[in-house]
């Protein structure tokens, strides 16, 4: 009986370790455009004022330590300028390097797909990076922004909607029991990912994810890969009928190395459990033979 429960804990164990592995951050996806939010008024003059080169500065700086800050920008006593808002935040996997690499992208982006707005949001691959003058008006944390969808179908029928549905149920699994607001798992050759804004209460981050997976499973039905954007929230999924693929960007390696560790520290440990419990019970054996 004790070396049956000890195989059982070692599968267990390996199947979540597996469940929680996502594929490794491609370096050259991460600077990818997914869509942009530009306000429609501009700032006088249409320059920007000297806030929001301020503001830069200082997500810039931040983006070295952090996945995720916000903070305002106001004006000195002798300017004119404006009081701005802005904020970052990275995907849960990247590197430090990555993450402020990213951030650089997405904010000297700003000027070249908004202009002199008033308020900017640029969503890359890696990245969010936005700002807005204060008292832009704001949207419900769960508005939709963008979403898109992968053209053809997930090849399996019903069978793909089981796996997809599954993997979603364990992204909602996941952000309830998170801290960071980023899960991402694959099942059965779907990969998902959720992200919530950095300082969303994880009750306001689940109630998010859960509003994203039913966006998605209206807007993307069976299509092999979907994005949805909420204000605070997104989530995304992929199919690959060949297996969720490993390999890409140094930090992308690290992550795989990373769970290869783990996964090999767990099955080591089990299979020394399952030895004692078998020397044990030879021991019990003789024993009883006395």
């Amino acid at each position: 009986m004790g070396i049956r429960r000890a195989r059982r804990f070692l599968f267990l164990a390996a199947a979540v370790l597996l469940l929680h592995a996502p594929p490794p951050a491609t370096s050259a996806d991460l600077y990818a455009l997914i869509y942009k939010g530009c306000a429609n008024q501009s700032f006088p003059g249409g320059v920007a004022p000297p806030s929001v080169a301020a503001l830069s500065t200082t997500l810039s700086a931040q983006s070295a330590s952090a996945k995720f800050y916000k903070t305002s920008s106001s004006p000195s006593a002798a300017s004119s300028s404006t009081s701005v808002f802005g904020l970052f935040q990275c995907r849960g996997d990247l590197s430090a390097s990555d993450c402020a690499a990213c951030v650089s992208r997405a904010m000297s982006s700003w000027p070249g797909v908004c202009g002199a707005s008033v308020a900017a949001r640029v969503q890359l691959a890696g990245c969010l990076a936005l700002y807005e003058v204060s008292g832009f008006p704001q949207v419900s944390g769960v508005q939709m922004l963008f979403k898109t969808c992968g053209t053809g179908s997930g090849g399996g029928g019903g069978d793909f909607e089981m796996r997809r549905d599954t993997a979603f149920s364990a992204l909602e699994g996941g952000v309830a029991t998170s801290s960071g607001g980023f899960v991402a798992t694959s099942y059965q050759a779907v990969y998902a990912m959720a992200q919530c804004e950095g300082d969303l209460s994880t009750g306001d981050c689940s109630q998010c994810v859960t509003q994203a997976v039913q966006h998605v499973e209206v807007e993307c039905g069976g299509a092999p890969s979907g994005q949805v954007y909420l204000d605070k929230c997104y989530i995304s999924y992929s199919y690959y009928p060949h297996g969720v693929p490993h390999g890409g960007g140094t930090g992308g390696q690290q992550t795989a190395k990373t769970v290869a560790i783990v996964l090999g520290g767990a099955v080591g440990l089990g299979f020394v459990v399952i030895c004692l419990l078998f020397a044990r019970s030879l021991v019990k054996k003789k024993d009883g033979d006395y």
